[in-house]
């Protein structure tokens, strides 16, 4: 059960040595020092006093392997909603602990930005319910209003505030050092585009498409000729784009996001049904999300509910998903629209 570990990973993060510890548990540093290695374990009548010492539970105690403990962690992550600043806390520790140790550093420091993301979120979500409590109190209040509109991820109108200029400069100095790192030329793309940044982009999607042959290349091409006005030119080239790859479920599915911009509504929900039709088993659930989005938008609320149960239903029938937040959430949007 790897006990030792979790105790040498407690009591370094509380910053303390074998001897200290030692000390309050009454026991010789070298008794700390063999449940460390792995040599011993602790007399049970001992447990009680570590875990209060650490502020941790005794089951706490007995720690997974480091695999496991990581894949729990991103589980908890994807799974709840809200996390208690005690468990968030104690989940920091740990991934902490593994980056001194170089466990897995790339996955652990992505990990913990996960944590704060999540933390994040769950803050705005707060912050939206807060600025709504007070725009019921004042529906004139303005500073209501931006804190409602930065909570939920809102557009902000002043240029300063909006553009992505440091993003920007950060992946183009990324591409110079990996060049051959695709995904990262559709991030900078896709943030050259929304500050139109075309010769910059045009540039970019030149070297993209000398590492990347998939449908990418044109749907990419397509959304840089339709960001300048050229929507005529983008669809012929998503018309090749369907032709040539239209066995990718993600080439349908970038049309449905296009037609959706478009205000095309019906031809975005052919397109995501498309997309559902050819994405491989097990399937995600972005088609049937976008649907209940484009369906809420046209007023059908029960279009929408049904979009989102089928979603629901692809997670159970695909992934096995019946629980945790993924589940949850769609849950709530089908609530909040029988309450509408």
């Amino acid at each position: 059960m790897e006990i030792g570990k979790k105790i040498k990973a407690l009591r370094m993060a509380k910053g303390v040595t074998q001897e200290a510890l030692a000390e309050v548990l009454m026991v010789s540093p070298q008794a700390v020092s063999k449940w460390e290695c792995e040599q011993a374990t602790p007399d049970i009548q001992l447990l009680p006093e570590i875990a209060v010492y650490f502020g941790v539970t005794v089951d706490d105690l007995f720690c997974l392997t480091d695999n496991r403990e990581f894949d729990r962690i991103q589980n908890m992550l994807w799974d709840s909603r809200f996390i208690s600043q005690a468990e968030s806390d104690r989940a920091e520790r740990w991934i902490m602990a593994k980056i001194r140790e170089n466990y897995r550093p790339a996955d652990c420091y992505t990990l913990l930005a996960d944590l704060y993301n999540h933390r994040a979120a769950g803050l705005r979500e707060q912050a939206e319910g807060f600025a709504k409590s007070a725009l019921e109190a004042d529906p004139n209040h303005r500073g209501a209003h931006r804190e409602l509109n930065a909570a939920m991820g809102g557009r902000i109108p002043d240029w300063n505030a909006r553009n992505h200029h440091r993003l920007i400069a950060w992946y183009q100095d990324f591409l110079d050092a990996h060049p051959d790192v695709w995904p990262a030329y559709l991030w900078l793309l896709d943030n050259l585009m929304d500050d139109r940044r075309f010769q910059e982009a045009e540039e970019y999607l030149r070297r993209f498409q000398q590492v990347d042959h998939s449908f990418r290349g044109p749907l990419y091409r397509g959304l840089l000729a339709w960001h300048r006005g050229e929507r005529e030119e983008a669809h012929d080239v998503w018309q090749g784009m369907l032709r040539d790859f239209g066995g990718d479920w993600m080439a349908w599915f970038s049309m449905g996001d296009v037609y959706a911009a478009e205000e095309r509504y019906d031809e975005a929900l052919a397109m995501y049904e498309k997309a559902l039709a050819a994405a491989p088993v097990p399937r995600y659930v972005d088609s049937p999300i976008s649907m209940a989005h484009v369906k809420e938008i046209l007023g059908d609320r029960e279009g929408a509910i049904a979009a989102y149960q089928r979603a629901i239903d692809i997670l159970a029938g695909d992934w096995a998903t019946r629980t945790g937040e993924t589940v949850d959430s769609l849950n709530r949007e089908i609530l909040r629209l029988k309450r509408k």
